[in-house]
Order: structure tokens, then C-alpha cells, then sequence
């Protein structure tokens, strides 16, 4: 006897319910990302009672991240850095080093990583925790009594988790570009007019412009995914609480790297093409 889920209507009718949830999992996402724009543009969310959670979650979020981080990209520039300058001098192209390696590092490699560090680190397992506490029912007790959570919780990680981003790329970038010149020209400072001339044609206009905005769409999307599903469904009285059976967060991942694919796909387009 066949099944009515394995028909072709069948089908069609789970292609098209998981479209809909798909379709309405990035609205939600949309809807919260404005909730929390419109936290970030209004004077009240820094008020004298709000800057002790901010400071405190901007410190937690950067500190800790920030050494590890800069340690691990140091170790890693520096493999690759000779990796390059070993294999251009190996092919007569050693012109081309200092050029690889700054658009492999600098423009590709560190934003990357440094999204997923602080993914990995901070924003997942903070939206892992707020669905935890979701399921237990803990954050519908905090609303009942007075707690405004997206402006006391939500908040301060969302922008805690844009500045570590932005932080850990800058730092890194920089110890990047400083590797790169006592890799290639050792300990003098002779060579940096030619050095600052080279880093200087790669960094024009339109290639600065890529690596701002996708270091800019990688911090939004580290720190809105992971915390916009907790968010959402603790905040829609008619959204049930979880599936039996499903994994917390897995659904925030698999969007987060997903959309982070996405964006550096279009960087690489915008800078290559």
C-alpha cells in the first residue's frame, strides 16, 4: 500500500510547509534585527541603568575572545605567510608575495575566521543558553514579572557580539600586515615606503569599501542569528515552545554559516569579478 507521504502530492505538500518555515524563519529573524535597530538608535537603551549590562556583556564578549583570537591568527599569518613567500620565490614570483599574501590574509581569511571565533564562542552558545531557558520556561517567569528582555538580555549580547567582531578583525588585520612586512623585509625600516606603496594599491577605494562592508554584514549576522530564534519564539504566544526531539540551536547555525557562505561569495564576486 503506498503511503500518502510518499506520493508526489505528498511531497509537494512537505516541499511547500518547509518553504513557508523557512520563509518565515528568515522574517523572524528580519523582525528582531529591526526590534534591535531600533534599541540601537534610541538614546534610552544607554541610559545611566543600561550601561553596566552593556559594559559588562562589550567586556566578556572582547576580552577573552580578543587574546585567544590574536594569538591563533599570529600563529596561523605567520605559516602562511611563508608558505607563499617560500612557493613565489620558488616560481621566480616573488614581486607577487607581499600582494598574495595581504589579499589572502587580510581580505579573506581574518574577517572569516574571526566571525566564526566569536560565533563558536560567544553569540551560539549565548543563543544556545536563552533557548535552554526558553524550554524550561524561565523567560516566559522574567516577562510575567516586568523584565523587559530585549532591551536588558537580547541587547547588550547582539551588540556585544557586532563589537567583537569588528575588534578581533581590526587587531588581527593589523597584526597581520605587520607579520607580513618583518616576514618579508626583516627588522628595518628601509623598505616601508615600498611596503605602504604595495599595501596601499590593494587597498583602493572599491576593495576598502568590500572589506568594511563584509566585516560590517559578517558582525549583524554573528550576533542577530543565534540569539533571533531564542528571541522569537519565547516572545510568540503561538509558537510553541520545541519539537520533541529537536536540537537547540542546530536550526541557528545552519542559518548562521549559511548566511555567512553567502556573504563571502558575494565579497569574493565584488572583489574578483
Amino acid at each position: 500500500m503506498i503511503s500518502p507521504a510518499t506520493t508526489p502530492s505528498g511531497a509537494l505538500r512537505r516541499l511547500q510547509r518547509a518553504t513557508f518555515a523557512w520563509l518565515a524563519s528568515w522574517w523572524r529573524l528580519l523582525q528582531f534585527a529591526g526590534l534591535i535597530g531600533a534599541l540601537a538608535l534610541a538614546p534610552s537603551s544607554y541610559r545611566r541603568d543600561n550601561r553596566p549590562a552593556l559594559a559588562r556583556h562589550l567586556v566578556l564578549a572582547t576580552t577573552p575572545n580578543l587574546l585567544w583570537f590574536a594569538v591563533l591568527s599570529a600563529l596561523i599569518s605567520l605559516v602562511l605567510i611563508r608558505i607563499v613567500v617560500v612557493t613565489a620565490l620558488s616560481y621566480g614570483l616573488s614581486r607577487y608575495a607581499l600582494e598574495m599574501v595581504v589579499r589572502v590574509l587580510v581580505l579573506e581569511l581574518i574577517p572569516l575566521t574571526a566571525a566564526g571565533f566569536v560565533a563558536l564562542r560567544s553569540t551560539l552558545p549565548d543563543g544556545l543558553a536563552f533557548a535552554q531557558l526558553r524550554a524550561q520556561g524561565a523567560l516566559d517567569d522574567l516577562r510575567r514579572h516586568g523584565l523587559d528582555l530585549l532591551r536588558r538580555e537580547y541587547f547588550p549580547r547582539v551588540l556585544a557580539g557586532v563589537f567583537a567582531v569588528w575588534m578581533l578583525a581590526a587587531v588581527s588585520c593589523v597584526l597581520a600586515l605587520i607579520l607580513a612586512y618583518l616576514t618579508l623585509y626583516g627588522f628595518t625600516p628601509w623598505a616601508l615606503p615600498g611596503y605602504t606603496r604595495v599595501v596601499g594599491h590593494i587597498f583602493n577605494p572599491a576593495v576598502t569599501l568590500i572589506l568594511v562592508l563584509k566585516i560590517l554584514f559578517f558582525s549583524f549576522a554573528v550576533a542577530l542569528i543565534p540569539l533571533a530564534g531564542a528571541y522569537r519564539a519565547g516572545a510568540d504566544s503561538t509558537q510553541t515552545r520545541a519539537r520533541p526531539g529537536a536540537t537547540p540551536g542546530l536550526a541557528e547555525m545552519v542559518r548562521l554559516f549559511a548566511a555567512i557562505l553567502f556573504i563571502e561569495i558575494a565579497s569574493l564576486m565584488g572583489n574578483y569579478y
